[in-house]
């Protein structure tokens, strides 16, 4: 008998210091996962963590189940938890640049594109 799988995590990064990350990205994405009623994650800032080097990144990336983190570039996301010594498994992880990508493909990877978002356009 298999072991059932862990469910997918959703860590959501709010920007909020470094405001890098366009304002009505980061809205639309908040608001399509509070829509699509999934759980998810939501930190201040994931800078200011790592900077802090707060334990809880180490909790995050090291978890049960995939991973899928919405910051900015994936590299700069990698050097976070890393600086933070909670670096980030080599599987299972997936990290989605709301930098750059509009909010609907940034939903669609953080639910699946089959997944209701709660958008009516």
């Amino acid at each position: 008998m298999s072991q059932p799988q862990p469910a997918p995590r959703i860590l959501y990064c709010r920007c909020a210091y470094a405001q890098v990350v366009p304002a009505e990205v980061k809205d639309a994405v908040l608001d399509g996962l509070a829509r699509a009623e999934v759980a998810f994650e939501m930190v201040p800032d994931l800078c200011e963590m790592a900077a802090r080097r707060d334990p809880h990144l180490a909790e995050l990336a090291r978890g049960d189940g995939p991973l899928t983190i919405a910051a900015c570039w994936p590299r700069a996301v990698e050097g976070l938890f890393s600086l933070a010594d909670a670096p980030l498994p080599r599987a299972g992880v997936r990290i989605v640049n709301m930098r750059t990508d509009a909010a609907p493909a940034i939903l669609d990877e953080l639910l699946g594109a089959d997944r209701p978002t709660g958008d009516a356009s």
